[in-house]
């Protein structure tokens, strides 16, 4: 028997780029990201830790973890979706965020929930 979809979780991210708070000038680009966090899965899970890789169009890597996300620790039942929104400074006009969450279901598995790439852009920068 397949346990494929017993843990689904999927990650969409929405970025934007906070003009207002950024100061080219000084290497600062400011990028907020909304994600929404959906439970596909048969089994409810909480979000226990978070995994980014952020890269610059320098190739400089920032690596952050730490515990759950803007302070909480959602409980996502099957079907149920979770949203916040965080951020993020560049040095660069350009960059790029991936990671994962630790999650831990209801029947004891813990599990990593892949957040794929996703690009951050001043606008007008990339085609």
């Amino acid at each position: 028997m397949s346990n494929s979809n017993i843990h689904d979780i999927r990650v969409e991210v929405d970025t934007r780029f906070l003009q207002g708070q950024s100061n080219p000038g000084k290497a600062r680009y400011v990028f907020a990201y909304t994600v929404t966090i959906h439970n596909q899965g048969e089994v409810a899970a909480k979000l226990l830790k978070r995994h980014w890789l952020i890269t610059d169009s320098n190739g400089k890597v920032q690596e952050v973890r730490g515990d759950g996300v803007v302070g909480e620790y959602p409980y996502l039942q099957p079907g149920q979706n979770y949203e916040y929104t965080s951020g993020t400074i560049l040095e660069t006009p350009v960059g790029s965020m991936e990671g994962s969450y630790l999650m831990e279901s209801d029947d004891g598995d813990t599990f990593d929930a892949i957040i794929p790439p996703f690009r951050l852009a001043v606008p007008g920068v990339v085609n």
